[in-house]
């Protein structure tokens, strides 16, 4: 029997980019066409034709079209709401039943935040974080991973056990609307996203008019592009900053791996010192004592030492009483963070894959 093929979407607000996955990869050169977001109609049609172009193409018919697409939706029945960069979606558009109709084959919309992990949790970091344990020699497995993608806003998703968690309302793990740390009265996007770079930089260096992207800040930190480097460095340490204390929240409930994606993700060197020092920070109770900010310890996956550290843990054995036997123990509670593996796009692709071979019960 021929392995299944999907169809695959990545919705942008100009562009959309349809190909079509088998066997965990993209079979066909990505077909792209302008997105028409100003004229429901017209952007609806489009995405029938690329679809029907990818499917002409297919050496067989596909099993089902699997996609992620900009929320807010009632993604479980594939119903797109209000859209910010596609303003022509208004009051409510039926785009899942659209699609199954049309191809006569099933359909699954999903967030891009949560196929994202998804598809680190299948094919990218979870396996390569056990694969390393294992390798090691290590006993550690892990089931869970938490992803963030960092970019024109900040979005998140949870994969528990192996299965996408998407909660009662397909609204799980929306953490862009996470209390801000730095600001009690603002949500965290407002400094996790490239607007809060750009912000931070510009008010740092007294150059509020200048017209600065992320990534020439990045540059400018490294110091690889003249500017104000110290102003540059701070905006990614409010930045990291930002994002250790959500992530803190985050992980003591889901006690998982953490997984970072988006564009922003390319500058983790200068952001992910301050997340860490967050993450294994301090609090304290109300009579000044200070505890640990997490039950856990928090690794780097992409530095080596500390990633050895995260492995070898701390096992020890301990008797078990009324007994000359013992057992392995280890008291280090830990978890590792790193950047995507398959970059965000493939990531997303894939884990709208993974998702669709699930639904429809079969091996990916």
């Amino acid at each position: 029997m021929e392995s299944p093929i999907i169809m695959t979407l990545d919705a942008g607000g100009t562009n959309f980019v349809f190909n079509a996955i088998q066997n965990a990869n993209e079979i066909l050169e990505p077909i792209n066409f302008q997105s028409n977001a100003h004229d429901l109609d017209l952007c609806l049609k489009t995405i029938i034709q690329g679809f029907d172009t990818i499917s002409k193409q297919l050496p067989q018919k596909p099993v089902a079209i699997s996609f992620a697409f900009p929320g807010p939706a009632d993604y479980k029945n594939g119903i797109i709401g209000d859209l910010g960069n596609l303003p022509a979606f208004r009051g409510g558009v039926a785009l899942g039943a659209m699609l199954e109709e049309y191809f006569q084959i099933p359909v699954f919309i999903n967030n891009d935040g949560d196929l994202f992990a998804y598809g680190e949790s299948k094919f990218g970091m979870l396996p390569e974080i056990n694969n390393r344990l294992k390798t090691k020699g290590s006993s550690k497995q892990f089931n869970n991973l938490f992803g963030v993608t960092l970019g024109t806003g900040f979005g998140g998703g949870l994969v528990n056990n192996g299965k996408l968690y998407l909660g009662d309302n397909g609204a799980g793990a929306e953490v862009w609307l996470m209390r801000n740390p730095l600001n009690n009265n603002s949500f965290v996007e407002e400094n996790i996203s490239v607007r809060a770079i750009v912000r931070e930089y510009q008010v740092a260096s007294n150059s509020n008019g200048a017209d600065i992207t992320p990534f020439q800040i990045f540059n400018i930190g490294l110091g690889k592009l003249a500017g104000n480097k110290d102003a540059a460095l701070l905006s990614f340490k409010k930045f990291g900053h930002a994002l250790g204390q959500v992530l803190a929240e985050i992980v003591t409930i889901t006690d998982s791996p953490i997984v970072i994606g988006g564009g922003l993700s390319d500058a983790y060197t200068l952001f992910a010192p301050e997340m860490l020092l967050q993450l294994n920070g301090k609090i304290s109770d109300l009579n000044g004592n200070a505890i640990n900010r997490l039950e856990l310890q928090v690794f780097d996956a992409d530095n080596d030492r500390s990633f050895e550290t995260f492995v070898q843990g701390e096992l020890t054995q301990v008797k078990i009483p009324f007994s000359l036997k013992t057992v392995n123990y280890d008291p280090l509670k830990s978890i590792c963070v790193g950047k995507t593996r398959l970059g965000t796009s493939k990531a997303i692709a894939l884990g709208a894959y993974a998702y669709a071979m699930d639904k429809l019960k079969l091996n990916c």
